[in-house]
């Protein structure tokens, strides 16, 4: 089923549709209630909020580029221009760092500070009493850098392609989860194949 973002001025996150990490294809020891939101907020552009009921999540690395993927991690894929085979990968963990790359595999990548400056994208880690999240927006100028569309494309009915992913590869418990299923045999979030729709309400 695909996601529905709405249209705001402002994000209620409270209100926002949730899309629950609840698929766990490489074993199910550890799951915490973990999803993704996102709204798009007009003249502005995509917001996203990641959130994990974490309560002491693993939050060793502080910057940009960290491998933050081996503490508690909360990750958004997304190719926003269905045109075009690049995907971003957005790793996030408690303390706010985050790595991303725009690329076609795993392999094949380009760190989004050589397209843009990271400065323009402003992204908050928090940690409660009883979860963790980030939230993050990327301005319709960094998506329109790193995708090649801009805010016009994102219109009523746009659809584009994205997966959530919740993992700690260095964790007490190594884990990981997804939204929308993924069906291989090994952990491997770089499968653009399995991601789902993201569609503008």
């Amino acid at each position: 089923m695909a996601y529905i973002i709405l249209t705001v001025e402002k994000p209620n996150w409270d209100t926002l549709p949730k899309a629950y990490i609840e698929n766990y294809p490489w074993g199910r020891e550890y799951t915490p209630v973990s999803y993704g939101q996102i709204a798009l907020v007009k003249s502005k552009g995509i917001a996203v909020k990641l959130t994990s009921f974490e309560i002491n999540p693993k939050s060793v690395y502080k910057y940009y580029n960290d491998p933050v993927f081996k503490d508690s991690c909360l990750e958004f894929f997304v190719s926003f221009n269905n045109k075009s085979p690049l995907y971003m990968n957005f790793e996030t963990n408690s303390n706010g760092a985050f790595l991303a790359a725009v690329r076609t595999e795993r392999k094949n990548k380009t760190p989004i500070d050589k397209i843009i400056d990271i400065k323009d994208i402003v992204i908050k880690g928090v940690r409660e009493a009883d979860r963790w999240y980030t939230v993050f927006l990327l301005p319709f100028g960094v998506i329109e850098k790193l995708f090649g569309i801009g805010e016009s494309a994102f219109v009523k009915g746009y659809t584009f392609k994205g997966n959530f992913y919740k993992c700690g590869d260095e964790t007490e418990i190594p884990h990981y989860g997804c939204h929308y299923n993924i069906n291989l045999a090994s952990p491997d979030f770089h499968c653009p194949k399995f991601f789902g729709d993201f569609v503008i309400g």
